[in-house]
């Protein structure tokens, strides 16, 4: 049953995704920040980890979670360690995907010839 939660949910975020861009006619970079500002959002009211229980990856794998982690980490390391800590929170999280973003962007545009 964890497999087939996890597919549900993912698929929702996947659908509501698809809703946003085909009815309200967003772009891709609109869609991209709603998740992220919604996923911190509902790490604010404490629902997000609820989530991730009942679904697992179906919760931490779309970019809602990076919300999600952003909102969090900044959280935990601001009760410790006041307003400093809350840029230290973001990238204690975040810092792998951050990197790896930027190492493979970079990888591809040596590669590949980017246009512009």
């Amino acid at each position: 049953m964890d497999f087939f939660w996890a597919f549900v949910v993912g698929g929702a975020i996947c659908v509501i995704g698809q809703l946003l861009l085909d009815i309200f006619k967003l772009t891709p970079a609109h869609v991209m920040s709603s998740f992220v500002v919604a996923g911190a959002v509902l790490d604010g009211f404490e629902l997000y980890d609820k989530l991730i229980e009942f679904a697992g990856a179906g919760a931490t794998v779309p970019i809602t979670s990076f919300g999600h982690s952003l909102l969090h980490g900044a959280m935990v390391q601001a009760e410790d360690h006041g307003f400093l800590g809350i840029a230290v929170g973001i990238f204690q999280l975040t810092s792998a995907g951050i990197a790896s973003a930027i190492l493979f962007g970079f990888i591809v545009a040596l590669i590949f010839k980017p246009r512009g």
